[in-house]
């Protein structure tokens, strides 16, 4: 019943911009927090920014004052605004939804497949 399709990954230099995308798909239910994480090549994967329903955001410290987390309740869709970026950034970048039904009776996390940033020079 649902889907997360993201789109924007690709190369970049350093101190390029990248927008990534998220959409959720053929779902009935409601579209709570929305979040982005990243995992590069021997690591574990790493929360980078969240956006609630109410459109507060949180961001790990690493990307504060260069990431900007959106959303478009009207139409289930999120975006990563990724300025000055830097080599560390290269991972698989995540996008991950918060579901719930309308009486909150159950939560469902489901995850895009994820697409590939590179920062290189």
């Amino acid at each position: 019943q649902v889907n997360l399709v993201e789109s924007g990954g690709g190369l970049v230099q350093p101190g390029g911009s990248l927008t990534l995308s998220c959409a959720a798909t053929e779902t009935i239910f409601v579209v709570r927090d929305m979040a982005w994480y990243r995992q590069a090549p021997g690591k574990s994967r790493e929360w980078v920014a969240t956006i609630t329903e109410d459109h507060n955001t949180e961001y790990v410290d690493s990307v504060k004052g260069r990431f900007t987390i959106s959303r478009d309740n009207t139409k289930n869709t999120m975006q990563l605004q990724m300025n000055s970026l830097k080599s560390e950034d290269s991972a698989v970048y995540y996008c991950k939804v918060k579901l719930t039904d309308y009486a909150m009776a159950w939560e469902h996390d489901a995850w895009g497949r994820g697409t590939q940033v590179t920062v290189s020079s």
